[in-house]
């Protein structure tokens, strides 16, 4: 009973203690507001019509049950309780009770009210539904809605009740107004000029300037007593019967006053008052003169002028203090009381400035282009500083911005990032959904790498949408670990920290009026402890997201993608060419929820699993952007590392920094390699069977793979490491050599892509070709791409045609392609490799070696294999015709047809081979005459027995042979040859033998007469007469390193032959 007792009487005299002990300033302020509102209601009530109205709609407190209405004239709607108008409870004021609140104070009890003007729904929710969930919530929302309606409802029903009303009252209203206007007039007159009540406000001023020219005011002016108060222009609208009063009065006191009020006396109060302001002139023009250097921007001014207002007022107060008690002279009054004004005026002044600087101190986001254009921005956060010391101010000023600079920082990183991952992941889905590149798109990009050392354009390393994506996520790298970015922010954040603890920074500061703001000068060490925690947090927010984009699968949850984008907050510190690739929104990133970029299917890629791939990317644009942001990664982690709180640390932070450069390269490695894998499997297509420009017998190929495994073993030593960053003092301690497994990865990846493209090589050599449509097509595999642009149109490129479409031409070119290869190509990427990765490739050298090899003599075998069944053939059927053995008694004058037959097929070969790949042509015809040589050997071992006339045959035979094809006769040729004549004297008697003796002089002059006379035919097996023009060496292949032979078993050293015959056939030869 005595608690609701003392709550009437709080609220009563609404008061918070039932013992105050002062007067409540808030009772102040009411006063206040009700004189200025009476004064607002009085200047109402002279303009309008419906003060009737008015006055009701004032007072509908009183018709509002619960509402309060204090002694004291304050009156509000208040109620003491109230349900919740979440429809929870009927209580408001038990509930709150319940949970422990405070509610005796009035004001802190009309903050949970809803009738009150003071309700704070804030508040009203953290308390009272603090434990709320979802829910509940929406459930409550549906209540309070409904009850708004309800309500809206009630009230529209009350307007349209009392409508009628409204209406008898207007009429009523108008009709008072129309008889008090024409009372006594005459209301059929002429229709004038509608009445405008603005001029009744200014009646009396004009009629009392009219009335200063009567020479008597009291002449009666005659008027119908019946419109003495009609509001009419004759009766003054009703204010004629009092103005003649008036107007008495103040001619009688300007008669009796205006002597008083005018003459010397006020002479000498204005000079009093020009006296005193003359000698307080810097008190009276303080206020303004930092009003002008507030609006100028001119703070050195500004903060002379402070302290010249603070040290008045200081002097001000002195005298004060001296005076105590006693009486002051008017001059130390007028003194203290113009101090005062003036300081008032001066406070208001800079407590608004100093409001707006803190602002501007705790938002550099904020800062003007002006001044960033201007170069002002870095510096403006100390010009802010020194302006809130000199000032003085109660906060530390230096750990304010400092704090506000920490949280800035991180809200960007985050934002930044979260931005970020949804750009990449909307177009990373978009080209994963997109089409598969033909073997032939990929084969296009490889091509261009290729020719982009002899035509000196810019390479296109990949599709622009793949590129487009390649260089969003490097920007993304460089944004978040360059020092142009939001790293180089963070680093500089630490630098200005470390200048403020070491105490650098604060030599120039100021240390305010009387040195109040010498205590700012110095951070406390908590505050110290505290900086140093956040700057290490927010190198932990960058290192893991950048590990996350390395380590991490792409995005799974699409929910992701229908959020706007978090906006990028701008910075002063960032350059345009980083900011603008997190630039204005991109019209594919306005996502359409009826058409969202739907998952990323799973096809058994090996890209799937990785962020930072772009779907469908080649391993050479790959390794392109990789080794940028690698460099970037590591190159961040060892400025990060270099921050001493983190290096100085306990070393955990230092140890994720290294994990992050370790994790990021290896998944880097580990996706490079895949990509390399499949390119090399693609890399038969590049060969489009033109010749290189630099070697007219080669096609483009070997430049091409030249190129291409250059690129990526170059990029890959970059990658692994790191040497891009290795320019930073701590990056030894950061970027760690690669671990052998990775190494071990490269090596036997670069091993087995040499494989795969050789492989690739041969398949493009075989493969059959089958017209159609005057067009090259491919068999059903489709290894080889040849249309009509390139097969049925021959390449004329680099001198030379090249018929694409026959399988000969594109074996002769593989071979000759092999060849550079073997001598040229691989040597130079082996030394490449070792160089790179500090290895020997000794066993992969011999492997490769072997394996060039093999395809080389299978190649061979392949492409000569249809000539040497020709002339098989040929050379059997013409030895073992009847007619080969002449007549007995009948020297032989001619060489046999076969003989014939067989060298124009070698002419055939000799001129296929040096149009298409000369380089080729010793080592082909060399093989050639061995096979011939070896069939020869064999079909006459087919013979039992050789008279003298069979004997000369086959010795003109085969001495025509010899000598025709003599610049490509080899060690293996002159063997077999060897072994002919070994067979032909086993397979004869000696009077053969000595009959034979005296037939070489005559077979020598027939041997010439024969070369003579198909010298024309057989010109291109002669040797080139230039020195150095031949293609290759009369002794043997070119490469002789190279076994293509299969021939059986090796030959004697010491064979049994007619020593005279065989020197007489030297000779001729």
């Amino acid at each position: 009973m005595a608690s609701n007792l003392e709550r009437t009487v709080l609220d009563f005299y609404q008061v918070s203690t039932p013992y105050p002990v002062e007067w409540p300033a808030d009772k102040n302020n009411e006063s206040d507001a009700s004189e200025d509102e009476s004064a607002k209601k009085k200047l109402n009530r002279r303009k309008s019509r419906y003060q009737a109205l008015e006055r009701a709609v004032s007072t509908r407190s009183s018709v509002i049950p619960g509402s309060e209405h204090s002694a004291s004239g304050v009156s509000n709607l208040v109620q003491r309780d109230e349900p919740d108008p979440l429809g929870t409870t009927d209580s408001v004021v038990r509930t709150l009770k319940q949970l422990g609140l405070p509610l005796d104070d009035t004001k802190y009890r009309n903050r949970f009210l809803l009738s009150s003007t003071t309700f704070s729904p804030a508040l009203f929710l953290s308390k009272m539904h603090a434990t709320a969930d979802t829910q509940s919530l929406l459930s409550g929302l549906d209540v309070l809605s409904q009850s708004i309606d309800q309500k809206s409802a009630s009230l529209k029903v009350l307007v349209e009740s009392n409508f009628e009303r409204f209406v008898r009252a207007k009429a009523t209203i108008d009709n008072v107004y129309k008889e008090m206007k024409y009372r006594g007039v005459d209301q059929n007159p002429p229709r004038a000029r509608g009445h405008s009540r603005h001029a009744s406000r200014n009646s009396f001023r004009s009629g009392s300037g009219a009335a200063m020219g009567l020479t008597s005011p009291s002449v009666p002016i005659a008027i119908d007593p019946r419109r003495k108060n009609a509001l009419i222009k004759e009766s003054e609208y009703g204010v004629l019967g009092v103005k003649a009063p008036l107007l008495d009065v103040s001619a009688k006191a300007e008669d009796v006053w205006g002597p008083a009020l005018g003459g010397r006396e006020k002479e000498e109060n204005l000079k009093t008052v020009a006296a005193s302001l003359d000698g307080y002139k810097e008190y009276v023009e303080a206020s303004a003169a930092i009003s002008d250097s507030i609006k100028r921007k001119d703070y050195e001014s500004l903060v002379e002028e402070y302290t010249k207002a603070r040290r008045f007022a200081d002097e001000a107060k002195q005298l004060a203090q001296r005076v105590g008690s006693g009486q002051p002279t008017d001059s130390e009054l007028y003194r203290i009381v113009l101090a005062a004004r003036m300081w008032h005026d001066v406070e208001e002044q800079i407590q608004v400035l100093k409001r707006d600087v803190w602002k501007r101190l705790i938002s550099p986001q904020n800062i003007a282009k002006s001044d960033m254009a201007s170069g002002q921005a870095g510096d403006q956060h100390m010009e802010l500083i020194n302006l809130l010391l000199e000032l003085g101010v109660e906060d530390n000023p230096v750990w304010v911005w400092l704090l506000s600079r920490y949280d800035y920082l991180k809200s960007k990183i985050q934002s930044t990032v979260d931005r970020s991952k949804v750009e990449i992941e909307i177009l990373r889905r978009r080209l994963a959904n997109g089409e598969k590149p033909s073997p032939q798109t990929i084969a296009t990009h490889m091509r261009s790498l290729g020719r982009q050392s002899i035509e000196r354009k810019t390479p296109t390393f990949d599709s622009p949408d793949v590129i487009e994506l390649w260089d969003l996520m490097v920007a993304f790298v460089n944004n978040l670990l360059s020092a142009q970015g939001i790293m180089g922010e963070v680093v500089e954040f630490w630098q200005t920290v470390q200048s403020f603890i070491d105490g650098n920074a604060q030599k120039a500061l100021p240390v305010g009026y009387n040195g109040e703001s010498k205590e700012h000068h110095r951070l406390s060490q908590q505050g110290t402890i505290d900086l140093q925690k956040g700057t290490i947090e927010l190198v932990g927010m960058l290192r893991e997201a950048v590990f996350m984009f390395f380590a991490g699968p792409p995005p799974e949850d699409i929910s992701l993608l229908f959020s706007p984008l978090p906006p990028s907050p701008a910075t002063p510190n960032v350059s345009s060419a980083i900011s603008g690739t997190l630039s204005p929104r991109d019209p594919r990133f306005n996502l359409d929820p009826n058409n969202i970029p739907p998952p990323s299917p799973k096809r058994g890629e090996a890209w799937e699993k990785f962020a930072f791939w772009p779907p469908w990317s080649n391993s050479v644009s790959g390794v392109h952007f990789l080794s940028r942001m690698l460099a970037l990664v590591g190159a961040g982690a060892s400025e990060m590392a270099a921050i001493s709180p983190v290096g100085q640390g306990d070393g955990s932070e230092v140890e994720r920094l290294k994990t992050l450069v370790n994790v990021a390269r290896e998944r880097c490695v580990t996706a490079l390699c895949a990509a390399w894998n499949r390119d090399a499997e693609n890399i038969k297509f590049v060969e489009d069977w033109n010749r290189s420009a630099d070697r007219k017998d080669v096609t483009r190929m070997p430049l091409s793979f030249s190129a291409f495994e250059g690129a990526l073993l170059s990029g890959m030593q970059k990658i692994l490491y790191v040497s891009e960053a290795m320019s930073e003092s701590v990056a030894g301690e950061i970027v760690t050599p690669p671990p052998t497994k990775l190494l071990q990865m490269v090596r036997s990846q670069y091993v087995t892509t040499l494989y795969k493209a050789l492989s690739g090589m041969v398949e493009n050599a075989e493969r059959p070709l089958k017209k159609a449509d005057d067009d090259w097509t491919v068999d059903a595999e489709g290894y080889v791409i040849n249309n009509a642009s390139t097969a049925a149109r021959p390449s004329t490129v680099g001198g030379g045609t090249i018929d694409a479409g026959d399988r000969n031409v594109r074996m002769l070119l593989t071979l000759s392609n092999l060849q550079a290869l073997r001598a040229e190509v691989v040597p130079n990427l082996n030394s490449q490799f070792e160089n790179a990765f500090s290895v020997k490739l000794t066993d992969e050298t011999k492997t490769i070696r072997d394996v060039l090899s093999q395809i080389d003599a299978r190649l061979f075998q392949s492409y000569t294999r249809s000539a040497v069944e020709t002339m098989r053939k040929v050379v059997r059927a013409g030895v073992s015709a009847p007619d080969w053995v002449p007549p007995r008694g009948e020297k032989p004058r001619e060489v046999r047809p076969y003989v014939y037959e067989a060298l124009l097929n070698l002419v055939l070969v000799h001129t296929q081979v040096s149009t298409t790949a000369a380089s080729l042509t010793s080592q082909v015809l060399s093989y050639l005459l061995e096979q011939t040589s070896r069939e020869l050997l064999d079909t006459f071992k087919t013979r039992p027995k050789y008279n003298l006339e069979a004997l000369m045959q086959a010795t003109l035979d085969v001495e025509f042979v010899a000598q025709t094809l003599s610049h490509y006769t080899t060690d293996r040729a002159s063997e077999l040859q060897s072994l002919i004549y070994q067979e032909l004297d086993s397979r004869t008697d000696n009077d053969a033998r000595a009959r034979l003796q005296s037939e070489l002089p005559e077979m020598r002059a027939v041997l010439k007469r024969l070369r003579e006379a198909s010298k024309s035919e057989f010109a291109c097996f002669r040797k080139p007469k230039r020195a150095g023009a031949a293609v290759g060496q009369a002794n043997g292949p070119a490469t002789p390193g190279i076994e293509r032979r299969d021939t059986g078993t090796s030959i004697g050293s010491n064979p049994s032959i007619n020593s005279a015959a065989l020197a007489a056939l030297e000779r001729g030869a």
